[in-house]
Parts: C-alpha cells; sequence; structure tokens
C-alpha cells in the first residue's frame, strides 16, 4: 500500500525515489499554488458570467459549455502567467530549476454525472498516464481549484502500481493523437469516439481518494492507475495538473516501472525547463524515441494550433 506524506520535509531526490516507489505526496496550499488558482477562477467566472460554473450543468446546454470550454481551456493553458508560476511551484517545493522541466498545464472540469463527460470535459477512467506516451520518470502535480469533496475528487488504485492490468494501451500513439484527435476535442459533446486506451478487466477496491483545500497539491508518479471518480456531488469540478521529469532522470531513464503501457511516441517533446523554458536535449529526447517519429507530422502540439480550434 502507498504511503501518503504530508507536507513532507524532504529533498526532491528523495521525493522522487519515493514517487517512483508508489508513494503520494499531499501538500498545503502555497503562495504560488494560491495564485496560479486564483488565476485559473478568475477565467473561470469571466467565460462563464453571468452564471455560476459550479452549477452550468443546470443552467447551460452541453453543446454551450463545451463551447466556452473550448476557448476557456487552451486560453489558461498557454496564458503567459503561468509559465512563470509554474517553475515558483517547483521551486517552492524544492525542485532544481536548472534540471526540472514542467509540461503546461491542464485546466480540467468534472461535471455531475449524465451532463458533459466527453470531449473537452473527458471524464477519464481508471489509467496510467504511461498508457498515454509519458515516460516512468513524469511527476504529476493536481491542484483543485474550488472546493471539492470524496464525491468529485480524483481515485487512486496503489494496489496496482506494481501489478499489471490488461488494458489496450497499444492502439495509442503520442504523434497520431496530436495530428489526429486531440484539437478536435470540443467536438466530442455526447460520446467520445476518439481511439484512447481502456482497461480491459475488472479492477477491485479500495480505492484512495485524497481531499485537499484549493491551492493545496497532490504529487503522484505518471504511472499510478487513478480515475475521475463518477461525479455525484451535485457541483462542477474545477482542478489544474501539470507534469514535471526531472533531467538526471531522463538521462538515466530512471522512475517507475513499466507495468503494462504498449504506447508508442513519447511526450518528452513538451517539457520546458523550468530555468528558462527550454526544450529538453536532442540527445535526450532521441533515446525515447521508438522510429514512430520518423513519419509523424505533429511531433508537438503548440499553442497556435490549440488556440486555432
Amino acid at each position: 500500500m502507498a504511503n501518503i506524506h504530508l507536507d513532507a520535509r524532504c529533498t526532491d531526490e528523495e521525493r522522487r525515489r519515493a514517487l517512483y516507489k508508489g508513494d503520494l505526496f499531499v501538500y498545503s496550499p502555497s503562495r504560488a499554488t494560491t495564485r496560479l488558482c486564483e488565476l485559473a477562477r478568475t477565467m473561470i467566472e469571466e467565460a462563464f458570467a453571468p452564471h455560476d460554473p459550479l452549477r452550468i450543468d443546470r443552467l447551460l446546454s452541453m453543446e454551450d459549455c463545451a463551447a466556452i470550454l473550448a476557448k476557456l481551456k487552451p486560453a489558461f493553458i498557454h496564458h503567459p502567467e503561468c509559465k512563470q508560476l509554474l517553475p515558483e511551484i517547483v521551486q517552492e517545493r524544492g525542485g532544481d530549476l536548472d534540471k526540472v522541466h514542467f509540461d503546461v498545464p491542464r485546466m480540467r472540469s468534472a461535471y455531475p454525472k449524465g451532463y458533459l463527460s466527453s470531449g473537452i470535459a473527458y471524464a477519464f477512467h481508471p489509467h496510467r498516464d504511461t498508457w498515454y506516451s509519458a515516460p516512468g520518470c513524469q511527476i504529476n502535480w493536481w491542484l483543485p481549484i474550488y472546493d471539492i469533496t470524496s464525491d468529485n475528487c480524483l481515485a487512486f488504485y496503489p494496489a496496482y502500481f506494481s501489478r499489471a492490468v490488461k488494458n489496450s494501451s497499444e492502439i495509442y500513439n503520442y504523434y497520431e493523437w496530436n495530428e489526429k484527435s486531440r484539437a478536435e476535442a470540443a467536438k466530442h459533446v455526447k460520446s467520445d469516439e476518439r481511439p484512447q486506451p481502456k482497461l480491459q478487466e475488472e479492477i477491485e477496491g479500495p480505492d484512495l481518494r485524497v481531499l485537499c483545500p484549493p491551492g493545496g497539491m497532490i504529487l503522484f508518479a505518471g504511472a499510478q492507475l487513478h480515475e475521475t471518480v463518477p461525479n455525484v456531488s451535485g457541483l462542477a469540478r474545477y482542478s489544474i495538473d501539470f507534469r514535471t521529469v526531472h533531467y538526471d532522470d531522463v538521462v538515466a531513464h530512471d522512475g517507475a516501472p513499466n507495468m503494462d503501457s504498449r504506447c508508442t511516441g513519447t511526450t518528452m517533446r513538451d517539457y520546458l525547463r523550468c530555468s528558462d523554458l527550454r526544450h529538453l536535449p536532442d540527445d535526450a529526447i532521441a533515446s525515447y524515441d521508438d522510429g514512430t517519429e520518423v513519419a509523424s507530422e505533429v511531433l508537438v502540439f503548440t499553442a497556435e494550433q490549440a488556440l486555432a480550434h
């Protein structure tokens, strides 16, 4: 069973080793995480005005909500303040800005059951990020923007961290997703037929649900099996997540064990160094290539592509 570390006083190196073994780290709100959540809340409330974004399922059609999210989410992802705040968050938690690389933050939404749960508001079934071409050294940082409950949070299945499960990750290629499916999210309102890895067996509980206040943060390995809890709270959940890799672990191919991922491609070209926003060196990325990049036209999904849709 995973250990849960609350406001742990440890080095980044010690934390990464524990995360790669399946532990979770939970932190109280900080100056930078609070500012990031304030930015997100302002953008959400302006986008849905004059409606209450937490009760939007009672006020707008799914189509109208998806249309708002299609503009809101890319605007947040590529907001210049995010690229300033994410390195600050990493630094607050002891990360070396010259070694840690991050990808752009995602704004997530999880609406009450029966409302928008596909496409731009996809409700993630139990999965590992490593099924989506993430490296074993990826660490996920997750923050709620508003208060959450056990009925609208994340659920983890730590008993499966070192246990393979049947899944369809072999259907997924990251570059093909960038080229054909990523920009189409807002078009999938009532169903989502885009090819995504799925669990192919029943899993046993209990699940683990960790609650933290807005601006609080949960860190977990990208290899951790987790899902979006079916939202029966009656209120929408909005959250932020971003991912990091540490250069030393990238070069050493260190990280959590690959139990069952068979996807192709790699997300390594997405990461930006905290200190100067430079990408990982080409030779480091090349060590993760599998040949599918040669015929691919969209190795990286750009801000221009996101904002154009």
